[in-house]
C-alpha cells in the first residue's frame, strides 16, 4: 500500500490504466454474474409457480410419468440453486484471503497481482454458477 501511496503523478498513470482495466473486467463479470443468478432464480420461481399442472398428472395412471419427470427437474432446479449457493460461499472464502503481492515489486506489478488474482476468482466463480446445470444434470443422469 505505501508503495503505491508513493507514487508520483507521471508514476500513477499506468496504475489508473491497471486499475481501469481490472475494474472494467469486474464490472463485465459481476454483470454476467448477476443475470446468470437471476435467471436461474427465475426459472426456480417458474417451476414452483407451475407445479400444481404437473403434479395433478399423478391422479391417473397413465399420467403418473409426466408427474415423475418433473419431481426429477424440479429437484435438478432446486440443486442449481444450491450450487449456486455453494460457489458464492466458496468465492467468498477465497476472496476473504489477502492476495500474495511481493512488497518489493513496482507499484504497477503489484496492483496487476492483485486484480489478476480477484478477476481469477470471479472467472472461477462466474464459471461455476454458468455451468451449475450441467453439473446437476451430469449429476441426477438427467
Amino acid at each position: 500500500v505505501t508503495t503505491i501511496e508513493d507514487c508520483g503523478f507521471f508514476e500513477s498513470i499506468p496504475l489508473w490504466a491497471v486499475t481501469l482495466i481490472g475494474g472494467l473486467f469486474i464490472t463485465v463479470l459481476s454483470f454476467i454474474l448477476i443475470m446468470t443468478v437471476y435467471g436461474r432464480f427465475f426459472k426456480l420461481y417458474m417451476y414452483t409457480a407451475l407445479a400444481p399442472i404437473p403434479l395433478s398428472t399423478f391422479a391417473g395412471e397413465p399420467t403418473q410419468n409426466v408427474g415423475k419427470s418433473f419431481i426429477k427437474s424440479y429437484c435438478a432446479v432446486l440443486l442449481e440453486g444450491a450450487v449456486i449457493v455453494l460457489a458464492c460461499i466458496i468465492f467468498s472464502v477465497f476472496a476473504s484471503s489477502p492476495p500474495v503481492v511481493n512488497p518489493d515489486a513496482a507499484a504497477v506489478t503489484q496492483v496487476w497481482a492483485y486484480i489478476g488474482e480477484l478477476v481469477f476468482n470471479m472467472l472461477v466463480l462466474v464459471g461455476a454458477v454458468k455451468m451449475s446445470d450441467r453439473i446437476i444434470r451430469e449429476m441426477m443422469g438427467l
